[in-house]
């Protein structure tokens, strides 16, 4: 079964004592201990963001890794990943994460993983590569449609209510067809694809929710809040 779990923001990186989402995450696994692989290729494999990635999982019940690209453990980054119940991809340029994502061959090895039933997750770059767009502020001044992986169908804007930009830029975009209609999630929310279709929408603020957008129209969505 092939599922993604994009998140808006949260997770253990923006709310580290709210476990909601993350523990969603390994849930969905169904095993005691699931194995979860972090890859902060987007934020240049920041030393503190993978600090912050074992302080929190080596206290749930799973074994935590990470695969730098900028200082690889191994020679076999395929087989590492392939061995992986979940991939979770953390936040930053994600303009330049795939492009080093591509010249690794990453792309095709997560879409491997993906067709064999590993968990992708992630948050901010982490959530909008596995759409066909993104809207990114990886260029640094103003936000932009983004091309992505396109394992999933449609444009994605993560962090809606929690950067006062995101929401009217994507609006825009969307309405001008600079990019393709799709779905936006506050912080705090996570979107559960099983295979290409949108089965949950999860959050860990009661107040949290997702937005649908095509054309000039913008549908609300409500969450299902996990506390």
């Amino acid at each position: 079964m092939k599922q993604i779990i994009a998140l808006g923001g949260g997770g253990f990186s923006m709310e580290p004592d709210n476990p909601l989402l993350d523990q969603y995450i390994l849930a969905q696994t169904n095993k005691p201990q699931p194995k979860i692989c972090f890859i902060p290729t987007a934020s240049g494999d920041a030393d503190s963001y993978i600090k912050r990635f074992y302080d929190f999982f080596e206290k749930q019940a799973c074994v935590p890794s990470h695969m730098s690209l900028f200082k690889p453990h191994t020679r076999d980054v395929r087989g590492f990943l392939l061995s992986q119940d979940i991939i979770y991809v953390g936040g930053g340029n994600t303009k330049n994460m795939l492009a080093i994502w591509r010249e690794w061959g990453l792309d095709s090895i997560l879409q491997e993983a993906w067709e064999q039933g590993i968990i992708l997750a992630g948050i901010s770059a982490g959530s909008i590569c596995w759409f066909e767009e993104g809207v990114t502020d990886s260029y640094g001044d103003g936000l932009e449609p983004l091309r992505c992986l396109g394992f999933l169908k449609g444009s994605n804007c993560p962090h809606y209510d929690g950067e006062p930009e995101r929401r009217p830029a994507y609006q825009k975009l969307v309405a001008a067809g600079q990019i393709k209609g799709g779905i936006a999630a506050d912080d705090s929310v996570a979107l559960h694809y099983i295979g290409d279709a949108l089965h949950r929408i999860v959050s860990s603020r009661p107040e949290a929710g997702a937005y649908r957008l095509e054309g000039t129209e913008e549908i609300s969505v409500v969450a299902t809040y996990l506390g």
